[in-house]
């Protein structure tokens, strides 16, 4: 959702939109996480009760948790794809293909998205880090019982092959999603080859 709500602010700068995005975004990275589970529990679970506030089940359970943990992730890079594909959209050779007479929607995403994506995608790259950490404060705030909330588990009971395996898991995910970010460098821009 934040690459196309970025994407969408960078083509109408400063309109109502743009304002409305940066605002949220600007909200999901200064608000803490376990601050953004509460008020989302306090708001849809207790007062307008549309979905349960704990523990695991149907998909309705899934959803503030999944809220909580990808806030900062969201927008952060909302506001990057924002700033590059603002960066991209100014040069000459976007400038050349309006005077073609390419269609606007042709010009953003296929040539200015695909110069602006790689910072995005090693930022995405990144956030998955952050969301490995995150799901420990999410998974405790809501009572899901994950791999963040078994490691702070085992942390009480001392239980460390449990914490080690827990570390392990979450490190190899970290590695292979980077590994994926190096390869899609090469999809993203055919210039860089690894030899």
């Amino acid at each position: 959702m934040a690459v196309p709500a970025g994407i969408l602010a960078a083509v109408k700068p400063n309109s109502l939109y743009d304002q409305a995005v940066m605002t949220l975004a600007l909200i999901g990275q200064s608000a803490p996480t376990f601050w953004i589970g509460i008020m989302l529990i306090l708001a849809f679970g207790l007062w307008v009760r549309w979905f349960p506030i704990g523990g695991r089940g149907s998909l309705a359970h899934l959803v503030m948790p999944a809220i909580t943990l990808g806030a900062f992730a969201m927008a952060s890079i909302a506001r990057l794809t924002r700033a590059e594909m603002l960066e991209v959209i100014r040069l000459d050779y976007i400038n050349t293909a309006r005077a073609k007479g390419l269609g606007e929607g042709r010009i953003v995403w296929k040539h200015a998205l695909k110069n602006a994506a790689i910072p995005v995608v090693t930022i995405m790259g990144l956030q998955f880090g952050a969301l490995l950490g995150g799901a420990v404060v999410t998974e405790t705030v809501f009572s899901w019982p994950g791999i963040g909330r078994l490691a702070i588990q085992g942390i009480y009971n001392r239980d460390y092959p449990v914490v080690q395996a827990s570390v392990f898991i979450a490190a190899v995910f970290f590695v292979g999603i980077n590994f994926v970010v190096d390869l899609l460098y090469t999809i993203l821009d055919p210039r860089i080859r690894y030899e």
